[in-house]
């Protein structure tokens, strides 16, 4: 194997800080999403709180662990990137009308699945291009 052959297969910088970033926030939501599904008393208490059931708990940690997948799967980035990202923004909005704590955790979340999703953008551009040429 020569040098160039070499050189030519390694990753740049900015793709490898983009896959950490992604790793780092799917392992965040696999967390969350594993301790909603073990019932975690706390993740318990929060759901009451919300009240709206513990089946919400429930789906609300499949969801995560849907969306933490998404983001580390090859081409679907940007689309868990969305997912969890609009599931960001109803945690914000239930930190802020409904519990009586902080909605910053949720919103850093947010804004990583944002930056996410913007350096993945051109995924998004291939999916609609293959979901316009399947339609025809």
């Amino acid at each position: 194997m020569s040098v160039t052959s070499s050189a030519g297969t390694r990753r740049s910088p900015r793709h490898l800080g983009i896959w950490a970033l992604q790793v780092v926030v799917a392992a965040a939501f696999f967390a969350a999403g594993l301790a909603k599904l073990a019932g975690v008393p706390f993740m318990i208490q929060v759901f009451d709180q919300i009240g709206v059931g513990q089946w919400f708990r429930i789906v609300t940690g499949v969801v995560e662990i849907v969306g933490a997948f998404a983001l580390v799967y090859p081409g679907m980035a940007a689309i868990g990137g969305v997912w969890l990202g609009f599931t960001m923004v109803c945690a914000v909005a239930t930190h802020i009308f409904v519990l009586p704590s902080s909605p910053a955790p949720a919103a850093v979340l947010l804004a990583l699945n944002a930056l996410i999703v913007y350096l993945r953008r051109d995924e998004l551009v291939t999916l609609a291009i293959k979901a316009r040429g399947q339609r025809r």
